[in-house]
């Protein structure tokens, strides 16, 4: 199915693109006659920022938030200081940056109970372990899923990475871990199948996703309740431009070894982005005998999200749906 997205064109009219059909205005080349469209319009473009990106007007409520861990989360030792949303810096992609998490949660996103599916998706937003690009690779993207019949669990993992862990991006680990058990332990709460039970991650987010789907045999953590006791290896992934998959010499890092255990994998990635993350994890995964899809588009750069790039990879969720669908994760519970 395709999904809908106000983006805006070069001279800066309002358009619609739905995935997989070309956008089309929705302002005609007459003047605006009606006081109530043109103030319609000047709002949607305060709403607008810079680059022709979307922030939705107002995110979706979350059905549920629930805390990560009971208290403190493993290995905190340095205050951090409250919770702030950065400012973007000039040339930077205009999106909401939340930094210093240092209380971890997953945010609930049920869908409509005449479109359950009984899968769900815990989703990691990218930002390089630094800052959380909450919105449009978080709250978006769980509207997405909602619209198609997915549970939708946004996980807001600890930034900035911590010093001094190995592996470097450790406490986040311990956030996708203990996420994916939380939500098993929550399955029939949720009406969720507890062996549908996914992992979709843009960038950074993409490299947590492929973090925990080669290490997810063992907690890095003493365990917490009986949440801890559910099984934490996704049972599918979908990674979006992952990055810091490969060392220099372009080989997998020793951190990530693929084996014959890793989920089925979904992959998107741009030509005229660092491409070769995704294409050595697919080779893996082949080697490996993991079935896996990859879509390697021409151009589009990076951090897209669910937005139009600077080619068709708005397309990308439509091929994703098609992909779950084909694995039997969009059919009846």
């Amino acid at each position: 199915m395709g999904i809908r997205a106000p983006i805006r064109s070069l001279d800066n009219r309002p358009q619609v693109r739905e995935c997989g059909r070309p956008a089309r205005n929705t302002l005609s080349e007459k003047p605006v006659r009606r006081l109530s469209q043109f103030l319609l319009f000047a709002s949607a473009g305060l709403a607008t920022l810079a680059g022709g990106n979307r922030l939705p007007a107002e995110a979706p409520k979350p059905t549920a938030v629930l805390d990560l861990w009971p208290g403190k989360a493993p290995g905190e030792t340095k205050d951090y200081g409250p919770e702030k949303m950065v400012e973007s810096k000039p040339g930077q992609l205009q999106i909401a940056r939340l930094s210093n998490v240092s209380k971890p949660q997953i945010s609930v996103y049920l869908p409509p109970k005449d479109k359950a599916t009984g899968t769900a998706v815990v989703v990691a937003p990218g930002g390089g372990y630094s800052i959380l690009a909450i919105e449009h690779e978080g709250t978006e993207v769980a509207e997405w899923l909602s619209s198609i019949g997915v549970a939708a669990v946004v996980l807001k993992y600890r930034v900035p990475r911590r010093e001094h862990q190995s592996p470097d991006n450790l406490a986040q680990l311990q956030d996708a871990q203990r996420a994916l058990g939380l939500v098993r332990s929550k399955a029939a709460e949720w009406g969720i199948d507890p062996h549908r039970v996914g992992m979709l991650g843009f960038s950074a987010g993409g490299h947590l996703t492929a973090s925990l789907c080669t290490n997810w045999a063992t907690r890095l953590y003493d365990p917490v309740d009986d949440a801890d006791k559910a099984s934490c290896r996704p049972d599918f992934a979908v990674l979006i431009y992952p990055g810091g998959l490969t060392d220099r010499a372009g080989d997998l890092k020793p951190t990530l070894k693929v084996t014959k255990d890793v989920p089925p994998t979904f992959l998107v990635h741009a030509g005229d982005d660092n491409s070769d993350q995704s294409v050595a994890w697919y080779r893996a995964l082949k080697k490996a005998g993991v079935p896996a899809e990859m879509h390697l588009y021409q151009s589009g750069g990076h951090g897209f999200g669910l937005r139009p790039g600077k080619g068709p990879t708005s397309d990308w969720p439509k091929r994703c749906a098609e992909w779950m669908t084909h694995r039997g994760l969009l059919g009846a519970k």
